[in-house]
C-alpha cells in the first residue's frame, strides 16, 4: 500500500463518547499509517463530538440531525425534516470531500453520511460496538462493504459474509496505562497511601451511580478511599459541592482519562461496550453497574459476560442497597481478591482491534 497516497478518509459517529473515541482511535491509526491522508468527521450539531473532535486535532461537520424519541414527541415531528436537510448535507459533504472510504462508528449522524456514501458507490465500512446493534448500524449493515464487530454472534443483524470480528477500537493513551499508578496519583494531586476508587457513569453522567456516590461519601472516607468522580456534565452543577471535601474529586468530564485509569485502584463504571474494552485493557479490579434503560438490557448482557468470567463483580441497580456496601467494603480490604480481578480482566482485553479495523479498511482501498 502506498503510504504517500493523499487517501481521504470521512469518520462519522457521536452522541456519546462510545461513539466518538473508537473514530478517533481509528483515524489515529489511519493518520499513522498515512501521513499525507486527509480526514474529515461528520456529527451531529449539537452533540459531544462538536468539541471532542477538534481536540483531537480533526475537522468536524456538524448535521441537524437527532434520535426517534421513543414516546411521542414534538422533537419527533421535526425528524422527517430533519432527516431530510442532514441527507442533504451529507451529500454535499460527499460530492465537495471525494472519500476514498467513508467509516461509521454508530449515533444519529452516521445514518444520512453513510446512506449517502453508499447509493454513490463510495467504499464504506461501520464499527458496531455492541451485542445487540443500534438501530442506525442495522439499517446500515445491508448497504456497506464491511462490518467489523465485538461479540461473536451478530449474524441474525447483519449479513454474514460482511461480518469480521475484530473487537473494539481503543485510544493508543490506554495501551500504556499500565504501571503508572504513582504518575497518576500524582496527575490528581492524591495521596499515594490511599485507595483510589474512579467513578464513570459515561459522558454524559449516570443518575442512579452519582446517587449511590453521594450516598456513601461517608463510607468511602471510614475506608480511607479518596474518589475520582466523573458525574458528566449533566449532574456537575448538582454534585460540585462535594470538591469541598478533601478526599473527593468531582470532573463533569475527565479529558485525562489514561491518567484517570492509572491513578486508580478500584473501578465503578457503567457497561458499555466501550467501557469495557477500555477495562479489559486497563486491567484494573471494576465494579459494574450496568444500565437497565438500554435496547435489549445489552449493558447487562456486556458486564455478565465478564463477570462470569470472574473478571469484574456486577451489581444490578434494583440491588444496590443492599448489596454495594458489603461487596465494595469487602473488595478494598482484600488484596488477592483486587489482583485476581485484575489478571482475569486483563486476559480478555483484545488489544490489536484498532489494527484489525484499519488492515480492513486497506482492503477497502485496494479494491
Amino acid at each position: 500500500m502506498n503510504t504517500d497516497k493523499t487517501y481521504r478518509f470521512i469518520l462519522s459517529g457521536g452522541g456519546t463518547g462510545g461513539h466518538i473515541y473508537p473514530a478517533i482511535a481509528i483515524a489515529d491509526e489511519l493518520k499513522s499509517r498515512y501521513p499525507k491522508a486527509e480526514f474529515l468527521f461528520v456529527g451531529a450539531s449539537d452533540r459531544m463530538e462538536m468539541d471532542k473532535v477538534p481536540q483531537a486535532g480533526y475537522k468536524i461537520e456538524g448535521l441537524w440531525i437527532s434520535g426517534i424519541q421513543r414516546k411521542l414527541t414534538l422533537r419527533n415531528l421535526a425528524f422527517p425534516l430533519k432527516l431530510t436537510v442532514s441527507l442533504l448535507h451529507s451529500r454535499k459533504i460527499i460530492k465537495t470531500f471525494k472519500p476514498d472510504v467513508v467509516i461509521g462508528t454508530g449515533g444519529f449522524a452516521s445514518g444520512p453520511l453513510l446512506q449517502v456514501a453508499t447509493s454513490k458507490g463510495v467504499s464504506s465500512l461501520i464499527q458496531e460496538q455492541n451485542s445487540y446493534p443500534g438501530v442506525t448500524n442495522k439499517i446500515l449493515g445491508k448497504k456497506v462493504d464491511t462490518i467489523c464487530v465485538a461479540y461473536d454472534g451478530l449474524e441474525k443483524f447483519f449479513p454474514k459474509d460482511k461480518i469480521k470480528l475484530t473487537g473494539n477500537p481503543i485510544r493508543k493513551d490506554l495501551l500504556a496505562v499500565k504501571g503508572r499508578h504513582i504518575e497518576g496519583k500524582d496527575d490528581f494531586n492524591l495521596i499515594h497511601s490511599k485507595h483510589t476508587l474512579l467513578v464513570l457513569g459515561g459522558s454524559l453522567g449516570a443518575r442512579r451511580i452519582n446517587q449511590l456516590i453521594e450516598a456513601n461519601l461517608e463510607l468511602f472516607e471510614n475506608l480511607k478511599v479518596q474518589v475520582i468522580w466523573q458525574c458528566g456534565k449533566l449532574y456537575y452543577d448538582d454534585y460540585k459541592t462535594y470538591n469541598s471535601l478533601d478526599y473527593v474529586q468531582v470532573h463533569a468530564f475527565l479529558n485525562n482519562m489514561d491518567m484517570a485509569y492509572a491513578a486508580a485502584d478500584v473501578i465503578i463504571s457503567r457497561a458499555g461496550a466501550i467501557s469495557v474494552s477500555e477495562l479489559c485493557i486497563v486491567g484494573k479490579p471494576v465494579i459494574f453497574i450496568p444500565s437497565p434503560n438500554v435496547a435489549e438490557d445489552h449493558q447487562t448482557k456486556n458486564a455478565k459476560a465478564i463477570a462470569d468470567k470472574d473478571a469484574a463483580l456486577l451489581i444490578k441497580e434494583k440491588d444496590l442497597e443492599t448489596e454495594f456496601e458489603k461487596q465494595f467494603s469487602e473488595l478494598i480490604s482484600n488484596e488477592e481478591k483486587r489482583k485476581e480481578l485484575s489478571k482475569n480482566i486483563e486476559a480478555l482485553a483484545l488489544v490489536d482491534a484498532t489494527n484489525d479495523i484499519v488492515d480492513e479498511v486497506e482492503k477497502l482501498l485496494k479494491r
